[in-house]
């Protein structure tokens, strides 16, 4: 029996120690600045320690070959922890600029709204405004959801709408610079900063449905004025600490969907761990579940309605855009279309 439990020991930590390994070997590929060839040599190097530690787990060995093993995991741990996001940077253009927000009563000031003139999916006209809105006057909250290849996953967007018509969208991306490609796996090693964008909707809504090609969604939320308010408060007071604080980007903890969900908490909402929170193209399910959608149709109705690719096209990057690709669409307040 003792051998038993030595051996489901050593089976257990060489699990503990295959996966650090393995974490350790990206880590280094992806964040030790040296070239690639160095990157491999140190990478095949801290493997074969991996490697040598779980065969030294089975042996009189054990103890030794794993408080080397930790030593050096904890360099390495050393090593990481003082790896920070650059607050400046060669940004691409579409994500330069970190909104920023001051309230004064009721008035929202946002700093470095975009509102880009897109022509195509990589030509357009930059432009970054400042505007303010009157917090008594929001009165609905939308969700958007983007696909552009695997069903299972989306680019989330919240959009905050006003009784005059207009909306602000908010958007949590990936601070690329010029030339980078998003990577979900090389962003769950520090790769690129976080940066919240706000935004008109034929900007960062209609590049994505009018020229990246991208499969876009609206469902519109059942939220009372009130939490939509608090909810818009809490993007602007992370995204002020963002401008002075920069964080990393991470494909599961930080991205657009999981900081949205800390926001909502923070607001006081509950919103249970849910395996569709990490798997978000199944948000809306979990959105109708949660009675946040409008639960007087069938979930499958909601989709059809809610895809605005012909809607988007039809009406271009106009004044009217976001009146027109809400027709049609069912909102929880009765009011089908428009704001």
């Amino acid at each position: 029996m003792r051998r038993i439990g030595r051996l489901l020991v050593a089976s257990l930590l060489a699990l503990v120690v295959t996966i650090a390994t393995t974490w350790a070997v990206m880590a280094l590929w992806y964040r030790l600045p040296f070239p690639p060839p160095a990157k491999i040599t140190v990478g095949c190097l801290f493997g074969l320690l991996g490697l040598a530690t779980i065969v030294m787990l089975f042996t009189r060995l054990r103890t030794w070959s794993l408080i080397g093993f930790v030593g050096c995991f904890g360099l390495l741990l050393t090593w990481w922890s003082t790896i920070k996001p650059l607050a400046d940077a060669d940004w691409a253009p579409e994500v330069a600029r970190q909104v920023t927000g001051t309230r004064n009563g009721d008035l929202l000031t946002l700093t470095n709204v975009r509102d880009f003139e897109w022509r195509s999916k990589s030509d357009f006209t930059e432009r970054w405004t400042t505007r303010t809105y009157d917090l008594k006057t929001l009165k609905s909250a939308d969700l958007f959801m983007s696909q552009w290849g695997n069903p299972n996953i989306a680019h989330v967007i919240l959009s905050f709408g006003f009784e005059d018509g207009n909306f602000i969208a908010w958007s949590i991306e990936v601070r690329r610079r010029i030339g980078g490609a998003f990577s979900p796996v090389a962003d769950l090693f520090k790769s690129n900063p976080l940066v919240i964008i706000a935004a008109d909707e034929r900007d960062v809504i209609g590049v994505r449905s009018n020229f990246r090609g991208e499969d876009v969604q609206i469902y519109r939320l059942k939220a009372s004025p009130q939490a939509a308010r608090a909810l818009l408060l809490e993007y602007v007071v992370d995204a002020n600490a963002l401008s002075t604080t920069p964080e990393f980007y991470n494909s599961i903890t930080t991205n657009c969907t999981t900081t949205i969900v800390k926001m909502m908490r923070a607001v006081g909402d509950v919103v249970p761990f849910d395996w569709r929170l990490i798997v978000n193209g199944y948000l809306p399910e979990y959105a109708y579940d949660r009675g946040a959608l409008d639960t007087r149709l069938p979930l499958a109705d909601l989709r059809d309605r809610a895809h605005i690719e012909e809607r988007a096209k039809t009406a271009g990057l106009s004044a009217e855009f976001s009146r027109l690709i809400r027709i049609d669409v069912p909102s929880p307040s009765g009011n089908p279309g428009g704001n």
